[in-house]
């Protein structure tokens, strides 16, 4: 069957891509082949193959915020977002590894959802999170507009070498209050789509085994994925619009124009 083919070719790019996405893509080329075929029918479709997408959580600790290191305040409370280069919120989170962890280090711009910097190190490190900041930092096209880089209280984040290079680049500190995921939800989204829809939560030999995954994933969701968020754009096509992005779900979160991504 046509539907199921295309399926398994979205599938190997994206394997965690769920129903929604799927109908998304698959909507053109099944309308090109004649075929008329509505979500529920499709989600069924999945249902009687067994390709239905089942999500684990676990979750181990990467932040450590109980230092003696300056916090910054929350800038970023019922902003909007309103371009690219306003909000970049930043994260980590761990990679299966053998029996290790490796630790992923990323930037996104909150109003595309592109995902600019990112590093995979072996460490849980303040090095890692600086490698994925030059990177965001070497993307940068508007010098002279204010950036806001939003961040949870990690000491990675509050460390004086990661500090003394957002002052230096002229990027206003944004930190979450707490602590609590809410607070900095577009950095913890990407993570659990990074993981469950592009399988890095698998485990995975060797660090570089790990890396080219990470590699193909981040390319994948930057230039394949669409948000519901972003007009139904992909990232890179979304950071690159000059008319408004249209968000097709109704918002919940205390930044307003960036709160989640779907």
């Amino acid at each position: 069957m046509l539907a199921l083919d295309l399926v398994t070719a979205i599938r190997r790019e994206i394997p965690g891509l769920g129903t929604k996405k799927l109908y998304l893509l698959l909507r053109e080329p099944l309308q090109k082949s004649g075929i008329t075929m509505g979500r529920d029918r499709l989600h069924e479709l999945l249902r009687e193959h067994r390709l239905l997408i089942r999500h684990k959580r676990s979750v181990p600790k990467t932040t450590h915020s109980n230092h003696l290191l300056r916090k910054y305040p929350n800038l970023i409370k019922q902003l909007p977002v309103l371009e690219t280069e306003q909000v970049w919120v930043c994260d980590m989170t761990y990679i299966y590894v053998g029996f290790d962890f490796n630790y992923l280090s990323l930037i996104t711009d909150a109003y595309s959802k592109k995902i600019i910097g990112y590093c995979l190190h072996q460490f849980l490190s303040t090095e890692g999170c600086l490698k994925a900041l030059e990177m965001a930092l070497a993307t940068r096209s508007k010098q002279g507009s204010r950036l806001i880089h939003h961040s949870d209280r990690g000491v990675q984040y509050c460390s004086f070498e990661y500090v003394k290079k957002l002052k230096a680049a002229d990027i206003a500190i944004s930190m979450t209050d707490s602590g609590e995921a809410y607070e900095n939800q577009i950095a913890e989204r990407v993570n659990g789509i990074l993981k469950h829809e592009f399988r890095l939560n698998q485990v995975f030999k060797t660090h570089m085994e790990a890396l080219l995954a990470v590699e193909k994933g981040i390319r994948n969701y930057n230039t394949l994925r669409p948000h519901m968020s972003c007009s139904y754009l992909t990232p890179s096509q979304a950071h690159q619009v000059e008319e408004p992005l249209v968000k097709h779900w109704k918002s919940k979160s205390p930044v307003s124009g960036a709160d989640v991504l779907s």
